[in-house]
């Protein structure tokens, strides 16, 4: 049963805030079986239908996934940053039959919607006093038959419109929740301490791996937006254990640190911390575990197929630069558009997945979803990058960035671990821009640190930077300097935008 040794053993202990809002065990139990209760019999949806919610960093976010879940339902979050236009495509592309928003998103209404919307802080409210009027109420358990949901999780969009993605689920929720809870495990998510959300709950790794965690009896803090001092007052408070980060995250605690020492005690209680949805310089790394210890451990995903390859900080010094080792259900090699293993030793990434024949579906579009899986088992999101003799696998770029100059193939994300390095610059993204003589060339778009100021001496003392570490034809051969660089909340340059 969900939550079943919290509910027995501590039931009126905390399992989830957003630091505004709280509730026990008992309370979020129960107010999940009333959203069962309120999806099934009152709206009467029934087993795979779709329903979307458009809800910022609160308790109810994560009461309407559970309450979705349970209820044998798709759940689809939209992207809080979408402009209205993005927002209304997702929603009319997911088949979404409700839509819950949040007062701080009611501006949809101004839309003609493709279904019906409901505020979800009233309707929170209404089911939580209903439900907390008898608090001797017995803990109704869930049906033994109960069918599983599960979350629909729209692509970035770097190029092209998003697209939504269903993984491959067990049919029923207790084998559902006793996978999940088992992949947790291998993640280090054992549920024994405060878990604490720093990214949006939209966004794939945030909430998933909180939801991982939960399950095996984590409580669960959100932060309602990222901020740097916010996040070591929390750590502190809550005596937080384990947490999710993206490496920009880690670029402004680190300059936090340097302004104003952060005494060690207020982050002592971290036991583990999982990064990846970007890639990380390595002085970045190598700065963060010579201050938190070896307790960060990165991951290699995506939306579609969720965590392939993981590794330790231990490992990682060993092998700097490295994403990790696939993990035990899982074989990683470098493969031709069919996915066949070939000689090469830098090219595209393909994952063969030991016990499922299709590990997901892009929604509505089965052309795309046979292109990934060009063999059973076998798929591909995407990624360029090697495996070395001992399994280990770098990353190089993602396919839809590579620039191709004169014939040459170029992986932006090699020039920005190389730049990086570079003691004027706070952060940068590398993409190609056309070229008549060439098609493509090199292009780095820079964040200077407080203190440096953009000139054509510091563009051609970065070229020169640059080309003791990456050959000639990689550097970048227009640089352009910006005061913030443009990344979305999980961490990510929308390249195509920039472009």
């Amino acid at each position: 049963m969900l939550f079943s040794s919290a509910l027995k053993h501590h039931p009126h202990e905390l399992a989830l805030s957003d630091t505004r809002q709280n509730r026990s065990w008992h309370e979020l139990y129960t107010q999940v079986l009333a959203l069962r209760a309120y999806l099934l019999e009152e709206k009467k949806l029934h087993r795979d239908q779709h329903i979307a919610l458009l809800i910022g960093n609160r308790v109810e976010f994560f009461e309407i996934i559970l309450g979705g879940m349970v209820s044998g339902l798709w759940v689809t979050p939209v992207n809080t940053h979408l402009s209205k236009a993005e927002r209304l495509y997702v929603l009319q592309d997911c088949d979404a039959s409700l839509l819950f928003y949040d007062n701080e998103h009611a501006d949809i209404l101004e839309q003609d919607l493709p279904c019906e919307a409901i505020n979800i802080e009233t309707l929170s409210q209404n089911l939580f006093t209903t439900f907390a009027s008898n608090q001797q109420q017995t803990t109704v358990p869930l049906p033994e038959d109960a069918f599983a949901g599960g979350t629909m999780l729209y692509t970035s969009g770097t190029t092209g419109k998003p697209k939504g993605v269903r993984r491959n689920k067990p049919e029923l929720l207790n084998e559902a929740l006793e996978k999940m809870a088992q992949a947790a495990l291998g993640f280090g998510l054992q549920g024994k301490g405060p878990h604490l959300i720093t990214g949006p709950l939209y966004h794939a790794a945030p909430m998933l791996f909180a939801l991982y965690d939960m399950l095996n009896g984590a409580s669960v803090i959100i932060m309602p937006k990222w901020n740097s001092e916010n996040f070591i007052d929390l750590v502190e408070r809550y005596q937080i254990h384990t947490s999710h980060l993206v490496p920009t995250m880690f670029v402004r605690l680190l300059q936090l640190h340097q302004q104003k020492p952060i005494p060690d005690e207020k982050l002592r209680s971290l036991k583990l911390v999982l990064h990846g949805a970007a890639p990380i310089a390595k002085s970045t790394k190598q700065q963060m575990i010579r201050w938190w210890g070896p307790i960060l451990v990165e991951y290699w995903g995506a939306s579609e197929a969720g965590t392939s390859t993981l590794v330790s900080s231990k490992e990682w010094l060993k092998k700097p630069g490295t994403v990790g080792k696939a993990l035990k259900h899982l074989q990683v090699y470098v493969g031709d558009e069919q996915g066949n293993p070939i000689s090469e030793k830098t090219g595209l990434l393909f994952c063969k997945h030991l016990f499922l024949e299709q590990v997901f579906e892009y929604h509505k579009d089965p052309v795309k979803t046979r292109k990934a899986h060009p063999q059973k088992h076998i798929f591909c999101i995407g990624d360029i990058g090697h495996v070395d003799d001992e399994g280990y696998v770098y990353l190089s770029d993602r396919q839809s960035n590579m620039i191709i100059s004169g014939g040459v193939n170029i992986y932006p994300a090699e020039i920005e671990q190389a730049l990086i390095e570079h003691p004027a610059i706070a952060d940068l993204t590398v993409f190609g821009i056309k070229d008549e003589e060439w098609g493509e060339k090199v292009k780095a778009l820079i964040e200077l640190k407080p203190d440096n100021s953009a000139s054509e001496t510091l563009k051609k003392d970065i070229q020169d930077f640059a080309a003791h570490k990456i050959a000639k034809y990689k550097i970048p051969r227009v640089i352009e300097f910006i005061a913030v660089l443009p990344r979305n909340a999980a961490g990510k340059v929308r390249t195509q935008d920039l472009k």
